[in-house]
């Protein structure tokens, strides 16, 4: 399987790429848990059926010490008892800004309040600047048919 597409070969989108790459590269400065980034990266990569996503980051989580059971359940985060109430929060407010389109409102003032219980406002911006970030990634990914499967860890780091 190829990509329809290879993006880091046109200048225009080789350019505007490497923004959204920096902006990925400036969150692991935040106060957010690398553990929560890579958690809400793979569960928008779930919902959004970004297969390079999903490989990068359940590898990059596992080398950094994240378990497999947790990696295997987060897609059923809601009934798993390995997450924090902050992780649950996070990948809440993750599927909700994923998921946009799904509800007329957006994120709920509900997801937002139990968030904001856990993140202070700088963590809460890297969250939202995180699921924004890697939603934009999987629609890229998404759109060209990017294949799966040969991501090494840290290979784009």
């Amino acid at each position: 399987m190829e990509a329809r597409l290879n993006l880091m070969a046109s200048p225009v989108a080789a350019k505007a790429m490497k923004h959204i790459v920096a902006a990925g590269k400036a969150l692991a400065d935040s106060t957010l848990p690398a553990a929560t980034r890579e958690l809400v990266m793979l569960r928008a990569s779930q919902i959004n059926g970004c297969a390079g996503c999903i490989d990068m980051h359940t590898k990059d989580a596992a080398a950094a010490g994240e378990s497999a059971v947790r990696l295997n359940l987060v897609a059923a985060w809601r009934e798993a008892k390995v997450f924090t109430d902050a992780e649950r929060a996070a990948l809440e407010l993750a599927e909700q800004g994923t998921r946009i389109a799904d509800a007329a409102g957006g994120v709920t003032d509900e997801v937002w309040a139990n968030a904001a219980k856990y993140y202070d406002e700088d963590q809460l911006a890297a969250l939202v600047t995180q699921i924004a970030v890697i939603n934009a990634f999987n629609r890229g990914n998404v759109i060209i048919q990017q294949p799966a499967g040969d991501y090494q860890v840290g290979q784009f780091h």
